[in-house]
C-alpha cells in the first residue's frame, strides 16, 4: 500500500490552501452570502478568481478546459477547497455541479457533451430532479414523477424538491418514469436547458444550510415537452444512472466537509491555547484537549476510509459499499467535530463572531444528503448478513 500523496495533488491543494486563505475567506463577511447562498454576481467574481489562479473545475473534463483530476487527486485538492464554504463555489466543484459532471463525462452522447458538458466546465450551472415529497428520497423505487410517450417525444409530470441550485441554473438533469411505449414504467433520465415552459419553481425553501449557490427549491413540471434526444444516455438506465453519479459524489461532499470540519477544528484549537480558565490555557485542561484529541482522530480515520473508496473509484471498481461507508464515517465525523469547536469556544460559537456557527449550521445536513446514516447502515446491514450466510463454516 502506498500512502503518500501524489505531487499534482500535493501541489494543487497547497496551492488551494493559499488561494482560500488569501482570496476567498474575505468574502464570508460579503453582504451577497445570504441563506440561499452565495449570489451569481458573488459566485462570478470568485470563479474568475479561481480562473486566475488555474484552480477552476479541478474535476472537469480536460477537452473542455477542466484540470481532470482523478478521484484520489480530487480528495486532496476538494478537501483544501472545503476550508472555506465558499471555496468549492469558487472553484466550480460544488454540488451538485460537481456530481452532474461525473455523471455527463460517463453517459453523455457526444452532442450531449458539446451542449452541457462544456458549458458546465466553463461555469455555467446546473441542477438534479430526482429527489420528491412524496416519493423518491431515499427510496428512488417510489419515483412518481411521470415521462408519458407520444410517439413524438414525452411530456413531464410531477413535483420535486430540494433541488439544489435550481435557482438560476442553466440546465436541469431530469429524473423520470416513462409510461406508454417500450419502456413503459422505467426509470429514464431527461436533460433540458433552463429556464423554459413546463418548468415551473414553485418556491425556494429555507434550509439550515446556507451554502449552495441557488439554494434549494421546489420545481414542477407541468406539460414539459421533451424529445428522444433529450434523453441522457440510454431510455430505462435512471437508476443505474444515479448509481454511477452517487458513489462519487458522496465521496466528494466528503472531501469539501472535512476541509469545513478542519477549519472548525483549528479555530477551535487556536481559541483553547489563547483562553485562559483557573489559571492556565482551556488546551491544558483535560476536558478540553481530549475533545481536540477526538477530532484530530475522527477526521484521520474519516480520511482514510474515504481515501480508500476513492482508490477503488480510480482502478474502475464501482465502490459501492466502500463510499457508502466512507459518506457514514465521514459525515458523522464532521458533525462530531464542530460540535466539539462549538463547545470548546463556548458562548463565542453560538455567535456569528467566528464562521464555526455557520460550518455548525450547514454540516449538519450531511446525515442526510446522499442518503441518511441509516439507510447506508441497513444497505451495510444486509451485505454483512448475507456474506455470513454464504460462508461455509463460522468459527464459535
Amino acid at each position: 500500500m502506498d500512502f503518500s500523496t501524489p505531487p499534482l495533488a500535493r501541489e494543487l491543494a497547497d496551492r488551494t490552501r493559499v488561494f482560500v486563505r488569501e482570496k476567498i475567506i474575505p468574502f464570508e463577511k460579503d453582504p451577497r452570502w445570504g441563506a440561499h447562498g452565495p449570489s451569481e454576481e458573488m459566485r462570478t467574481e470568485m470563479n474568475d478568481l479561481a480562473r486566475e489562479a488555474g484552480l477552476f473545475m479541478p474535476h472537469g473534463p480536460r477537452e473542455y478546459g477542466g484540470l481532470g483530476l482523478n478521484m484520489i487527486e480530487r480528495a486532496f485538492v476538494f478537501e483544501a477547497s472545503g476550508y472555506s464554504m465558499l471555496g468549492p463555489v469558487a472553484m466550480h466543484c460544488a454540488a451538485p455541479d460537481e456530481g452532474n459532471t461525473h455523471l455527463l463525462d460517463v453517459v453523455a452522447s457526444p452532442e450531449q457533451r458539446d451542449r452541457y458538458l462544456g458549458p458546465l466546465t466553463r461555469g455555467a450551472r446546473s441542477c438534479f430532479a430526482m429527489t420528491e415529497p412524496d416519493g423518491a428520497g431515499s427510496d428512488p423505487s417510489l419515483l412518481a414523477t411521470t415521462a408519458r410517450h407520444t410517439g413524438k417525444g414525452y411530456v413531464i409530470n410531477g413535483r420535486k424538491w430540494f433541488i439544489t441550485g435550481a435557482r438560476g441554473a442553466d440546465f436541469m438533469i431530469i429524473m423520470a418514469r416513462i409510461t406508454g411505449g417500450p419502456h413503459d414504467g422505467e426509470a429514464t433520465m431527461f436533460l433540458t436547458p433552463l429556464p423554459r415552459e413546463g418548468v415551473v419553481l414553485v418556491k425556494e425553501q429555507n434550509s439550515m444550510d446556507s451554502s449552495f449557490t441557488g439554494g434549494h427549491a421546489v420545481v414542477e413540471f407541468r406539460d414539459l415537452v421533451l424529445q428522444e434526444e433529450d434523453i441522457l444516455g440510454a431510455p430505462g438506465k435512471g437508476f443505474e444512472y444515479a448509481q454511477v453519479r452517487l458513489a462519487p459524489a458522496r465521496l466528494t461532499h466528503c472531501m469539501r466537509w472535512l476541509g469545513a470540519a478542519q477549519r472548525a477544528q483549528d479555530i477551535a484549537a487556536d481559541h483553547a491555547t489563547r483562553r485562559m480558565a483557573f489559571g492556565k490555557p482551556l488546551a491544558s485542561h483535560e476536558g478540553v484537549s481530549f475533545m481536540l484529541a477526538d477530532s484530530e482522530m475522527e477526521m484521520r480515520s474519516a480520511r482514510l476510509s474515504m481515501l480508500q473508496a476513492c482508490w477503488l473509484l480510480d482502478q474502475g471498481m464501482r465502490g459501492t459499499t466502500e463510499s457508502s461507508m466512507a459518506k457514514v464515517q465521514c459525515s458523522e465525523a464532521v458533525w462530531n467535530v464542530v460540535d466539539r469547536a462549538v463547545q470548546i469556544l463556548g458562548g463565542q460559537g453560538m455567535t456569528d463572531d467566528t464562521i464555526v456557527n455557520r460550518i455548525f449550521r450547514d454540516i449538519r445536513a450531511f446525515r442526510i444528503y446522499d442518503g441518511p446514516s441509516e439507510v447506508h447502515r441497513w444497505s451495510i446491514g444486509r451485505k454483512v448478513a448475507k456474506a455470513i450466510k454464504g460462508r461455509n463454516e463460522v468459527v464459535r
